[in-house]
């Protein structure tokens, strides 16, 4: 038995609370290991612990796992009666057994050994008040991406001097086109008729720049957008629509002319904000990145100087600045920008503001790896799945993988964390970071849907970015963030892709099995790129056919079906169907 690939720990996400009553218990083994069972009851069954006690507890079978690169993951769910739970593993490999406490593996003699204490795992107490909470309506949201600049021009009076007239081509990194909230306002019904039911904004507070990350003044919408009122009123109207509203919260640092910031340029020590942000060299010398050190800042953007989020003074004003927003606009979520870099005594201070003044409020961090240290209920509910959008593309990037690999790297994906953020990850293919999925998919539109049907069947809550419903094409920044071809959409010309839309986004929202984190992939198509998975629903279940090979495949039908989401397939009788080169099959069962 390879010893070495097995691994637990009573922490983070091998072991937590999923609520109240249930426990959850995951062990991750290599390949070897046949099966594992767990042994587990109260700690104080035998006795007070550390006296004679012989304690023992029940002996169950752990069943469900999923299959990674290098190891198997095991899970199994418990109801500890007393909230309390004592446990160990025992794990069978061919004729050999081991047996898993906290301080290694024994065998059976070694276990029994007169005068050894064993060392089990100890759930100590499942505390109402530690379990990791998220809210609940977010797995039922159907998000879409917002760049303001670039979405509609609802009010041409504010727009800046050195606007361009709006165009669907490619755009400069400088350049303005007078996009604004009375134009996203324009748009709610349009938004609503797509089936949208949250929006998430990129910064619209007062700034120099397009993108508006180097915030000059957080209470302030940009003059270019409209008002804080205008702001509110948009707010309003999405909610009575339907649609929750994010923010994005910059609070990584400010721009440049940041009233603190000039005031530390001026006064350089001596300024009262001195410490507000992370001056390594005084003076502050200007005129080039910050490769140098001189003082930190947004990756070397000297624009871009980084707010000090350890000093209680700074925690203090962006907490006063969240609120702000909350009583102000009524918003439902912040989106917190480089959300890995800011403290986490200050993440913490957001949560238990926050949940105080609106309990279901959604915190999300933009971090693109690994997250779970973030995500343990005291700090964010979600984070932007990252993983998830670099699993999906990878099996179209590495022509030679085959379903196997999809299925490990959508596994890992999916036991990074608890079950319970899982149903909350904020999951999408594009964004104004990244370029657009049409150009990812290399302008194949039928590659494109395959990849849009894996998003709206995977746990979490997908996010479409703004175009992406008409295949909006574009490649990395800036040219991501081309204006919304609003002619072309209005004259008819998208129609069909709005419609594939349309049907992908009313079965993520009427079909539960969609938003169900349960799933697994049977592989039962016997093409090495046929990705084929199965997700569990609670009144039913999808099945799920991708085919990505060179030709037409034969999927077999099950008796009673309804197809729900197709292109490229023809259905041949009863009992099976073709499915052609980059087809797309969903089925209700």
């Amino acid at each position: 038995m390879n010893l070495g690939a097995i691994y637990h720990r009573m922490s983070e996400q091998y072991c937590y609370s999923l609520d109240e009553d249930r426990l959850i218990i995951n062990i991750k083994t290599g390949y070897d290991v046949d099966k594992i069972y767990i042994v587990y009851g109260d700690p104080y069954e035998a006795g007070i612990m550390g006296g004679a006690e012989k304690w023992s507890g029940d002996r169950e079978e752990i069943y469900f796992k999923k299959r990674l690169k290098d190891h198997i993951w095991w899970t199994t769910t418990l109801m500890p009666k007393y909230k309390r739970c004592k446990y160990y593993f025992e794990i069978h490999s061919k004729d050999e057994c081991m047996y898993y406490f906290e301080d290694g593996f024994y065998t059976e003699d070694e276990m029994n050994q007169d005068g050894k204490t064993l060392s089990y795992f100890i759930m100590p107490w499942m505390n109402p008040a530690d379990v990791c909470t998220t809210p609940s309506w977010v797995n039922d949201t159907v998000w879409y991406q917002i760049f303001p600049e670039r979405f509609c021009n609802g009010d041409p009076s504010i727009d800046p001097e050195n606007v361009k007239p709006w165009q669907s081509g490619k755009v400069g990194m400088h350049d303005f086109y007078g996009g604004d909230i009375k134009g996203i306002r324009d748009k709610i019904p349009y938004l609503k008729d797509l089936g949208i039911t949250g929006i998430y904004l990129n910064p619209v507070f007062e700034s120099t720049t397009n993108h508006k990350y180097n915030t000059r003044n957080y209470k302030l919408v940009d003059p270019h957008f409209g008002t804080n009122e205008e702001l509110r009123t948009l707010v309003d109207e999405a909610h009575a629509a339907g649609i929750r509203v994010m923010l994005d919260a910059v609070f990584n640092h400010t721009g440049y002319d940041h009233p603190m910031w000039l005031d530390v340029l001026e006064k350089g020590q001596e300024s009262k904000y001195a410490q507000w942000y992370m001056v390594n060299k005084w003076p502050i010398e200007r005129g080039r990145d910050t490769k140098d050190g001189r003082y930190y800042s947004f990756a070397f953007a000297e624009y871009m100087p980084k707010l000090n989020t350890n000093n209680p003074e700074v925690q203090d004003y962006l907490l006063d600045i969240i609120k702000f927003w909350i009583d102000t606009f009524d918003i439902d979520g912040l989106r917190f920008d480089v959300g890995n870099e800011v403290s986490h005594s200050f993440l913490k201070a957001i949560r238990y503001m926050t949940k105080r003044v609106k309990s279901d409020f959604y915190l999300l961090g933009e971090i693109w790896h690994d997250s779970i240290s973030w995500l343990l209920g005291d700090e964010y509910d979600s984070v932007m799945n990252y993983p998830l959008t670099t699993a999906i593309a990878d099996f179209w990037v590495y022509k030679n993988r085959d379903r196997q690999s999809f299925e490990y790297d959508i596994n890992r994906c999916f036991t990074m964390y608890y079950s319970q953020v899982n149903d909350v990850l904020f999951n999408l293919l594009d964004s104004h970071d990244t370029n657009r999925l049409f150009d990812k998919c290399h302008k194949n539109i039928d590659i494109f849907y395959q990849q849009l049907a894996v998003l709206f069947t995977m746990p979490g809550s997908p996010c479409i970015y703004y175009g992406t419903e008409v295949a909006l094409d574009g490649g990395y920044d800036p040219d991501c963030r081309r204006c919304m071809p609003w002619s072309d959409i209005d004259a008819g010309k998208l129609d069909d892709k709005l419609s594939e839309m349309k049907s992908l986004i009313s079965m993520r929202k009427t079909i539960q099995a969609c938003k169900s984190r349960n799933f697994h992939f049977p592989n039962d198509i016997a093409k090495d790129r046929v990705i084929s998975y199965l997700k569990i629903g609670d009144n039913e279940s999808l099945q799920v056919y991708l085919n990505c090979e060179n030709e037409d495949v034969s999927i077999p039908l099950p008796e009673n079906y309804d197809v729900v989401f197709a292109r490229k397939w023809k259905q041949n009788d009863s009992t099976c169907g073709t499915l052609t080169e980059n087809g797309v099959l969903i089925i209700k069962i």
